[in-house]
């Protein structure tokens, strides 16, 4: 079967929320969005690209900091209203220079950083 970007249940804005994930170590990297556009570029580069609510414009992850994303596998949920890219990152993840996105913790009712930016 032949997939169809509009199979997806896209928001009213035509977006997606989008989760990368590393194909190997399962780590969650990021969350950004996608239309179906930038799915169709994504599957036919194997370098994801996303739709940046803020530029209304592709963000081509990686385009200008050399951090790309190589897509390994495209999933979508049971209700195909959100994706799960599985990526080989190249370098890190996140526009603070973190491998992940997700770098700060609440443990014991505090905030904690768990993850310093790469030197």
């Amino acid at each position: 079967m032949v997939f169809d970007p509009s199979s997806l249940r896209f928001d009213a804005n035509g977006l997606l929320p989008a989760i990368a994930q590393d194909v190997d170590t399962r780590e969650v990297l990021m969350l950004a969005w996608m239309n179906a556009a930038s799915i169709e570029r994504t599957l036919q580069t194997g370098h994801v690209t996303y739709w940046s609510r803020s530029r209304q414009a592709f963000w081509a992850k990686g385009e200008s900091s050399g951090h790309l994303q190589h897509l390994v596998e495209l999933r979508f949920d049971c209700d195909r209203d959100c994706l799960l890219l599985l990526v080989r990152q190249q370098g890190p993840a996140c526009h603070t220079n973190r491998r992940s996105c997700f770098y700060t913790a609440v443990r014991n009712g505090e905030t904690v950083e768990i993850m310093a930016p790469k030197a």
